[in-house]
Formats: C-alpha cells, structure tokens, sequence
C-alpha cells in the first residue's frame, strides 16, 4: 500500500514504549483507560503519543464524559465535548491537537483500543459497518444522549471487570461487550448521519460525495503522487473541476489538502523512525534532498534536521 510510509503505532508499540500497568491490557490485543483524577497517570502515556500525528493500526473508541479534548483525524479537528463519541478505524491518522496537562485531571475520558486481530476474531465487520454505512471520514464524532452516555459507561466499567477478572476466555467475552455496544449505539450514529445528509441538497451532497472520494484517494497515493491530474484521472473529473469542488466542499485547495498530508507524512517519520533525510525523500518521492528541504522548509519554518533535533 502507498500509504505505509506514515508511522505505525500498534498496542505493543505502544507497550514497548510506555509500559501500562498490566490490568488494563489483554497482551497486545487490548487496552482500556480512563483519564481522570489520579487515574491520568496510568493512561497519560497513551495520550501523550498520539501528542504527534501517527496511524494506529486497530481501533480506537473515546468517549468524553466531561470536560475538552479536541482530535485530529485526516487532517480535521474534532471537537469532543461531554457525551462526545469518537471513532477512529485503521488507516485513519490520527493527532491530539490540543493537549493541555493541567486540564486533564479535571476531564474524564474512556478509551479502548483494539489490535485488528481481536476485531477480525469477534465475528464482526467493523470496516463495514464504520468505513462503508457510516462514512467515517465525514462521521466519526456523534454526541451521545443521557441514556445512551449512561449506557456506554456501563459497558466500559462492565468491560474493565473483565479485564480485572480471572476469566480464562476474557477475549471473547470482550469481543461480545465490543460488539453489543456497537449495536448500541449504531442506530444513535446511522440517525445523526441522515439527520444531516437531510440538511443537505442533493447538489452539495454529491460535492461531499466527490471530496470523501478525493481524501480517502489522497490519503492512499499521497507518498508518491502529488499532482492534480492522477486524482482527477481517478475520479473522472478534470484537474480544474476537481479543484473547484474540493474549494467548495472544504474552503481549502485541493493541492493544499495533499501538501498537508506530506508534510505529516515527512513530520512523522522525522519523529519516529531512525530513516536518514536522504531515504525519507526517497519514500516521499521527491526528486531530490534540496527539494525536499524547500518543501518542508516552506510549509513548517524550520528544515528537516530542525525539525528531527527539536
């Protein structure tokens, strides 16, 4: 795939790095946190990796049961305010955009993440039912009601019981809770959805339609293509055409959009793998360091090797 250059961070990365106390992980398959009060110092390390752009390869579920957080994922902010839902999937690249120590003990978020493998083994297309139904790219935050908030909470506490137990099939039995709550919360997520394709005319519908198809193209080939005309080719749209309706959809350029993914591409590998400068331009596909060096230069302030010291 074109889009393996971005880091990678799975659960046991994750505890090779940060070691978590053992009672809330399921060897590399499954974590489960909860940021609040005494509770930050547990699950902070989580946190603070994702303090810088990376792809998790699994699943991650927040939600926000009182305070502010806010997320990026491919390149959008999402707010995430009390009774806040949040999904990512994987391929999805993910950022904490505002991460701020001193409010964190204030706030109280849940989080589960699961390895691709325990998804694959619940009997259950998550990809599916997340990435096709829901069209996470433009939904992946939902706000919860009482109930439904009050029932999420009961499945992480009934969930974190099973971690804690002596149960000899506690996988399973967590494959089961991942599932049901799923279900639970599916209709919430299909309503909100077409309570807000409703607001739209078909018109501005087909122009979302268009920019999903577009982000998700970008995030795929965006290492290794980085012109208008291979997008617009692949959509059967003219490069301009293109452009205007990526204008229209976003407020933002469609070279800006795959400009932006490069540098995080370049910013994540600076970060977190040991490549030298010359192998990143080499991956990125850029003709040549000194290239590479404007490129990055023009968009962040600061060369590379700035950016890999700092």
């Amino acid at each position: 795939m074109e889009n393996e250059a971005l880091q990678t961070i799975d659960i046991r990365r994750i505890l090779a790095l940060a070691p978590i106390i053992d009672e809330y992980s399921i060897g590399t398959d499954f974590i489960m946190g909860e940021v609040s009060g005494i509770k930050v110092e547990k699950s902070e390390a989580i946190l603070s990796m994702l303090k810088y752009p990376v792809r998790f390869d699994g699943h991650i579920i927040f939600f926000l049961k009182k305070g502010h957080f806010s997320i990026d994922l491919n390149l959008n902010t999402y707010e995430l305010k009390p009774q806040s839902l949040l999904v990512c999937v994987p391929g999805n690249i993910i950022k904490l955009s505002s991460y701020d120590e001193d409010h964190i003990a204030d706030a109280e978020l849940y989080f589960v993440l699961c390895s691709q493998e325990f998804m694959n083994g619940i009997r259950f297309d998550f990809n599916k039912i997340f990435q096709e139904t829901l069209s996470l790219w433009k939904n992946p935050c939902i706000t919860l009601g009482e109930e439904d908030m009050a029932l999420a909470e009961d499945f992480f506490k009934l969930g974190r019981r099973v971690v804690l137990g002596k149960q000899q099939n506690k996988k399973e039995i967590l494959g089961a809770l991942v599932t049901s709550f799923t279900y639970a919360t599916l209709d919430v997520w299909t309503r909100q959805i077409n309570e807000s394709k409703k607001a739209e005319n078909s018109s501005s519908a087909r122009i979302n339609q268009l920019f999903e198809r577009f982000m998700a193209l970008v995030t795929e080939y965006h290492n290794s293509q980085r012109g208008m005309a291979f997008y617009a080719e692949k959509l059967c749209l003219t490069p301009k055409y293109l452009s205007k309706l990526v204008k229209q959809a976003s407020g933002r350029s469609a070279p800006a959009w795959i400009d932006s993914f490069v540098i995080l591409e370049a910013k994540n590998m600076l970060k977190y793998s040991d490549k030298s400068i010359k192998e990143i331009v080499y991956d990125l596909h850029f003709p040549n360091q000194s290239v590479f060096y404007k490129f990055f230069k023009a968009h962040t302030g600061m060369t590379p090797s700035e950016y890999r010291k700092g």
